[in-house]
């Protein structure tokens, strides 16, 4: 009984810090998405699939919450198959730029990747506490330092874009995106992959 009641608040702090995160990804999504094809920017739109993964993951993550390894394990999964997913649709947006040969608008880019910066920086303030929870809070805490790393690369792809006046900085830093994707979707995968492991085989 005791074990009980300590674990109910533990659990309602995930959920309420889960719901915040999972409404400051789904706003970020929308202002990305239109942002990356306003500006014709391969990071931006890496960014913003990875704003829609994230709200993606987060949702199941509260799903989870209080179910038992076995359950936070699949969500694991599942949040791994994203971020491969999301990490191949960039690779393939990437390649569509090199054909077109469109270069990007690096004051749009600056502007909303400055504001999803600051954005995720306060989601990964919040989610810092809780990274060490379970399985579930350290792949959205992951998933979180993630964002923050792609953001500082859009900003960097932005100013690389204003002083060449060529879109291989933005392709660039949007692959780069895409290989942080995959090496985290990676990582989150063998790391659940034990865990359900031991649960089929006892």
């Amino acid at each position: 009984m005791k074990d009980c009641c300590e674990v109910r608040p533990v659990e309602s702090r995930q959920r309420r810090t889960l719901i915040g995160v999972l409404a400051a990804n789904a706003v970020m999504f929308a202002v990305e998405i239109v942002a990356a094809l306003v500006a014709h920017s391969t990071s931006l739109l890496a960014d913003s699939a990875d704003m829609l993964g994230d709200v993606i993951v987060y949702a199941f993550s509260l799903y989870v919450i209080g179910r038992g390894v076995v359950w936070q394990t699949r969500a694991a999964l599942l949040k791994g198959g994203i971020m491969a997913v999301f990490g191949a649709g960039v690779l393939v947006e990437a390649v569509a730029k090199l054909v077109s040969g469109v270069t990007p608008d690096g004051g749009i880019m600056s502007a909303i990747g400055l504001l999803a910066l600051a954005v995720n920086a306060a989601v990964l303030a919040a989610l810092w506490r809780h990274r060490a929870d379970d399985l579930n809070m350290r792949s959205v805490w992951l998933c979180s330092r993630n964002d923050v790393i792609a953001n500082g690369a859009v900003l960097l792809a932005a100013l690389g874009v204003t002083l060449t006046s060529s879109a291989w900085p933005d392709i660039v830093v949007g692959l780069g995106i895409a290989g942080l994707f995959i090496g985290s979707a990676v990582d989150v995968v063998r790391s659940a992959m034990s865990p359900l492991a031991g649960s089929r085989s006892s």
